[in-house]
């Protein structure tokens, strides 16, 4: 997801984890003694094109994360107000609090332990289950090195 709003505007991904971008110009009121100039926003009749096309960008990325969910996710998320709201939300129904991450990790982890082939399993499919749970596992921060998954996987053979 992030490559893709990034990809669209190099601010999209900073409104979905920062918030909306504030349209500012320099206070040319104020005397500026620190020496850097400060800024106050811009009010809505001095904007430019560029400032509406980055005032906008808010509701770009609302509408690109709405269209990517199904319904039942969708109502769950369908009152936050900004992108930024919507993705915590998301974060927060995907990944859940840290005693359900802990969960998560010690059941892919029991998993991974305790994976054998499976009668009449394929090769490929077996390969496929060992790649879905690492899948998992990496999600949840938690890799093993390339050894110890080749170890595993040959303990996990049948004796044919």
């Amino acid at each position: 997801m992030q490559a893709h709003l990034s990809a669209l505007d190099d601010d999209m991904w900073f409104v979905i984890t920062d918030g909306p971008l504030i349209i500012t110009k320099v206070n040319t009121a104020i005397s500026i003694s620190s020496g850097g100039p400060q800024y106050i926003e811009k009010p809505r009749v001095e904007w430019t094109a560029e400032d509406k096309k980055k005032e906008n960008l808010d509701d770009v990325a609302k509408d690109i994360l709405y269209k990517t969910l199904e319904k039942n996710t969708f109502s769950k998320i369908n009152r936050c107000k900004i992108g930024k709201e919507i993705w915590e939300k998301l974060i927060q129904l995907c990944e859940g609090n840290e005693q359900k991450k802990e969960n998560k990790l010690s059941v892919a982890t029991q998993k991974f332990d305790n994976i054998k082939i499976k009668s009449g399993e394929s090769m490929t499919e077996f390969d496929e289950r060992v790649s879905s749970i690492e899948i998992v596992l990496n999600a949840l921060r938690k890799t093993y090195p390339n050894r110890e998954i080749f170890l595993k996987v040959i303990r996990g053979l049948s004796k044919k």
